[in-house]
């Protein structure tokens, strides 16, 4: 980068922190951030925070019922916390004999259901097949899907 185009971005640079501060008020005055003590961290964020502002919640839907629920994937470090807390939240008890805390997988976190997955390219994928910051971080959205549903229709003969 050559001296002129230097002073030109310092000047634009000015100009923009001028017009900035000189349009907003003085109670919403912000002071601009000073990352130059360590580059890497948000001196306003601690590290719970900052993970929930790149890690985005996740939409449960439950194939059947009209109302989603949102999870949050970083408050979960394995599938088997993910397993727990999906039978939490639809399974009506939360203690019902078919599967002790131990042996719970996703496989049977909502009896008679598969857990899926939809990636960033909508491709519905198996849960359970990544490892699991793989998974934090491509699902979008979980759908619990009935492992036999009836997908051909009756056929009554009138």
């Amino acid at each position: 980068m050559n001296n002129s185009e230097s002073q030109r971005q310092d000047s634009l640079k000015r100009r923009w922190q001028t017009t900035r501060f000189s349009s907003s008020s003085s109670s919403s005055f912000v002071a601009p951030l000073n990352l130059s003590s360590n580059p890497r961290r948000f001196p306003c964020l601690d590290d719970d925070d900052l993970v929930s502002t790149v890690v985005p919640l996740v939409t449960v839907v439950l194939e059947g019922r009209s109302i989603c629920q949102r999870i949050s994937l970083h408050k979960h470090a394995s599938y088997h916390s993910l397993a727990k807390a999906l039978r939490q939240m639809f399974v009506d008890g939360n203690d019902d004999g078919t599967a002790s805390e131990n042996d719970l997988d996703l496989s049977n976190a909502v009896p008679g259901h598969l857990i899926a997955y939809e990636d960033m390219e909508n491709d519905l994928l198996l849960a359970g097949d990544l490892n699991w910051k793989d998974f934090v971080r491509v699902a979008k959205r979980i759908r619990i899907l009935p492992a036999k549903g009836n997908t051909r229709k009756a056929r009554g003969g009138t």
